[in-house]
């Protein structure tokens, strides 16, 4: 019997990943911009967190709609949908005023609350691309990656998110580097946007050349093309056996997305809700205005951003190799631990008044417990927990409400960090500690189960 093609699952899943790595450039590549956006349209407090938090609309409704996107075009035309909503909004979001017929000079003030609207109307725009890439690419790996290997594949698509992350704070950092702050109001905050266009141009190209997943096939009529893929992917004899299971769980091809009862969707709604409502997206989009606020210069604070984006790839690769040997639940649990520590500890210095290299320490024990847990595993699991007859509708609801938490967490970071930077850390820390219990009592372990015993595991 043939085993496994590894070269071919790992070649198409490394395509896939690329919308991963565009969910991280674009959801990050605003922390580069704020004080820019700041500037130019007179903006702080609740303005500046919607529009900083304005992509999480389009996020939202991305993913909403993604269920429907996946199951009408299928999951690879989908991504090429994100992909076209990527480069489009990228390059608006640098040029926001050019409907106005005019240009903003990156003066003090001089952006109109028309342009911000506009502006933020294009990150909204490009969203929809994030939540469609959010939910679609890990499903996508997930239909077509084995069971044995399928949680470090899904798993390197959050190596992909992080890795976007930590390529657009490199490419924001020497956009600046070493420039007036006029030129940077002017033209330097654009370039940051207009940047994202590479790697999108490059996804769109390269999703011709993958497949479209078997599962995806199979619901839409075409078993001998999804036995083909099959066979490319784990060999002859092994892809009959694999088809039909795959069949044999689609026999009836749409089912209530509550088919299953409400338990399932709950465990996948709560877990999108703890991987934001823990605060991760705070350090992630806030990061160089965390560093500010603590007491570090503008571009001292841009390369401890970098730093913890090197802290990011390295504790993500360490979620990679162990996932399928550990398990879900426990890197969860431990990464809930770690979390917990790091915001206390954060909360208990800001009380202090206690600013330094201690605080960079925490921050970054907080930060590589969420990528060595919450940050890959909720996706691995959000993949894989949901059967196959609602899988694109229910990842469709966990996706929402994830990025419905996010925009809640992001949006108001900055009123609760001028009432209490201790209260705000804290108040991550607890749910934390949360978190551990909800994984403890409700999350199954999936661990080397085939997506076609989901439906037997929740049946129970």
């Amino acid at each position: 019997m043939k085993k496994t093609n590894n070269s071919y699952v790992i070649g198409i899943g490394l395509v896939a990943t690329l919308g991963g790595l565009l969910f991280g450039y674009d959801t990050a590549v605003i922390s580069g911009t704020v004080k820019s956006l700041e500037h130019i349209f007179d903006i702080q407090g609740f303005w500046l967190g919607a529009t900083v938090s304005s992509v999480l609309i389009g996020c939202i409704i991305g993913g909403i709609v993604s269920g429907w996107f996946a199951n009408k075009f299928g999951r690879r035309n989908s991504l090429m949908i994100a992909a076209v909503l990527f480069f489009t909004s990228s390059y608006l979001a640098g040029h926001p005023e050019f409907l106005f017929f005019e240009r903003m000079s990156g003066e003090a003030g001089s952006g109109s609350m028309n342009i911000l609207l506009t502006f933020n109307f294009y990150r909204v725009f490009g969203g929809v691309g994030v939540g469609l890439a959010s939910a679609i690419c890990p499903m996508y790996i997930a239909e077509v990656a084995p069971a044995n290997i399928r949680g470090r594949m899904v798993s390197f698509n959050q190596f992909a998110i992080i890795f976007g992350m930590l390529v657009v704070y490199f490419v924001n950092y020497f956009i600046v580097f070493g420039q007036p702050d006029a030129w940077v109001f002017d033209i330097g905050w654009r370039r940051m946007f207009w940047s994202e266009m590479y790697p999108a141009g490059l996804f769109f190209f390269l999703l011709f050349f993958v497949p479209k997943t078997p599962r995806y096939l199979v619901l839409s009529g075409n078993p001998v093309e999804a036995e083909r893929v099959l066979a490319k992917i784990e060999g002859a004899e092994k892809a009959k056996q694999t088809l039909a299971q795959i069949v044999e769980s689609l026999k009836q091809k749409t089912e209530k997305v509550t088919a299953y009862g409400w338990k399932v969707l709950l465990v996948g709604i709560l877990l999108s809700f703890f991987q934001q409502a823990i605060g991760i997206n705070v350090v992630l989009y806030y990061a160089p205005r965390i560093f500010e606020g603590l007491g570090f210069g503008t571009d001292a604070a841009m390369a401890q951003t970098v730093i913890m984006g090197f802290v990011n790839i390295v504790f993500t690769v360490v979620a990679i190799l162990t996932v399928d040997k550990w398990g879900r639940k426990p890197l969860l649990i431990i990464g809930s631990i770690g979390m917990a520590i790091g915001m206390f500890a954060i909360g208990t210095m800001a009380y202090l008044n206690i600013i330094g290299i201690a605080t960079l320490i925490f921050i970054v024990v907080y930060t590589a417990s969420f990528m060595m847990s919450w940050g890959p595993i909720c996706w691995v699991l959000i993949s894989e927990i949901f059967p196959n007859t609602i899988r694109g509708k229910a990842i469709a609801i966990a996706v929402a409400a994830q990025w419905t938490a996010n925009f809640l967490v992001s949006s108001t970071f900055p009123a609760l960090e001028s009432f209490s930077m201790t209260f705000t850390y804290s108040l991550y820390g607890v749910m934390s500690l949360i978190s551990i219990i909800f994984v403890w009592k409700m999350v199954p372990e999936t661990k080397g189960k085939t997506l076609e015993e989901m439906a037997k595991l929740w049946r129970k």
